[in-house]
């Protein structure tokens, strides 16, 4: 019935390779074959049964018959009563508890009864075709489980990968075991891969559907930046630098908030390291990026103008607003509003993604900063 050498085959493979059960294989191909004899031939409400002998390839088919009484079942309208929660007698389905006993003399009630069905010399096909599919789809379940069980921990983890292939502008990255997929919106904008060369990407996503699992990397979220950054700065993975907030456009520009609670470490000077090489180091690998570390404070006045950097900043004036919506109004001098706001809007939008705040930068005359007696920090 069954190509008996090519399913042996799949069986070592899945079970040696793969780690799935062999058991687990066949009971999946004889549940399988069930369903499609009872497709092909069977009643309404039957239970059908398979037995699949993978030696000899040899498949049984049995109706299976539950055992019930008068208070489980009525069998027609006029025995139904008021709220009966019995179940209607189904032939194909019941066998009455009497009735069984000239069968199998110790019967009780909810036992099964096999009957075997007659074999069908057309079902061979059906059935080669049936086992077939339940192979692959107990290996797709196999590399599904791989893959979580794999990668599932390495959420939130940068990983390394040979670039495969491009498809409708998404690169497949091989990591080894599993192929991930770096979609085209998290690449940074410019970057161009060959294939065959290495990459490091943020592993954010193992997603799960009726395909399989998908590996989804990243190289423009915010948290590569930070996973970049504690590769280089021992002290983030100390406790001695902790990172508050980012704000990133990939590509382009990115902003770090940092924070140490040792007061005898340097957040910023730690980020950027000697001569600024843990910093140029962490640009090199995002394209030439530009990155502003800013030392983040609980004083939202300070955080905020040192967040407008390299902007210089007359004032800032926190607004009484909901925590939901926060705002500040920032007073800079004519010749720091360009910087302030940066080009594109780009300074302010991300010094606002970084702060939480909503930033309205205003000109002021120097003239009135005199009158007022306002100074620069």
């Amino acid at each position: 019935m069954l190509d008996l050498k090519t399913l042996s085959l799949a069986l070592d493979e899945l079970e040696q390779e793969r780690g799935v059960d062999r058991d687990v294989i066949i009971k999946g191909i004889e549940d399988a074959l069930a369903a499609a004899y009872k497709k092909e031939y069977g009643e309404k409400g039957q239970i059908i049964r398979a037995s699949f002998n993978p030696e000899t390839g040899d498949v049984e088919f049995k109706q299976i018959k539950i055992v019930v009484d008068d208070t489980l079942v009525y069998k027609n309208d006029d025995d139904k009563k008021e709220n009966d929660e019995r179940t209607r007698f189904n032939e194909e389905h019941h066998i009455m508890l009497d009735t069984a006993k000239l069968i199998k003399n110790n019967v009780k009630v909810d036992d099964e009864l096999e009957f075997p069905l007659e074999p069908k010399e057309d079902f061979g096909r059906i059935a080669a075709q049936t086992a077939k599919q339940v192979i692959i789809q107990k290996i797709r379940e196999a590399e599904r489980e791989n893959t979580k069980k794999e990668f599932g921990n390495s959420i939130g983890t940068i990983v390394t990968g040979t670039v495969q292939r491009f498809e409708r502008g998404n690169l497949f990255v091989d990591l080894g075991k599993a192929t991930a997929i770096l979609p085209y919106e998290e690449q940074i904008p410019g970057e161009r891969y060959k294939q065959g060369e290495k990459i490091r990407a943020y592993l954010y996503e193992v997603d799960e559907n009726a395909k399989g699992s998908f590996i989804k990397l990243s190289r423009a979220h915010p948290q590569f930046l930070v996973q970049l950054f504690a590769q280089e700065v021992p002290e983030i993975e100390s406790g001695d630098v902790i990172v508050k907030s980012v704000a990133r456009e990939a590509g382009s520009r990115s902003k770090i908030a940092i924070y140490s609670p040792n007061e005898h470490i340097d957040p910023v000077g730690a980020m950027v390291g000697g001569r600024g090489v843990r910093v140029l180091t962490i640009m090199n690998e995002l394209g030439g990026e530009k990155i502003d570390v800013i030392e983040w404070s609980e004083n939202p006045e300070y955080f905020i103008e040192d967040a407008l950097s390299p902007a210089e900043v007359v004032k800032v004036t926190i607004q009484n607003t909901s925590d939901e919506e926060k705002y500040a109004i920032v007073d800079v001098l004519e010749e720091q509003h360009s910087l302030a706001i940066g080009r594109g809007g780009q300074n302010v939008r991300l010094a606002a993604k970084l702060t939480g705040y909503k930033i309205d930068i205003r000109t002021v005359d120097p003239a009135s900063l005199e009158e007022n007696g306002d100074t620069m920090r």
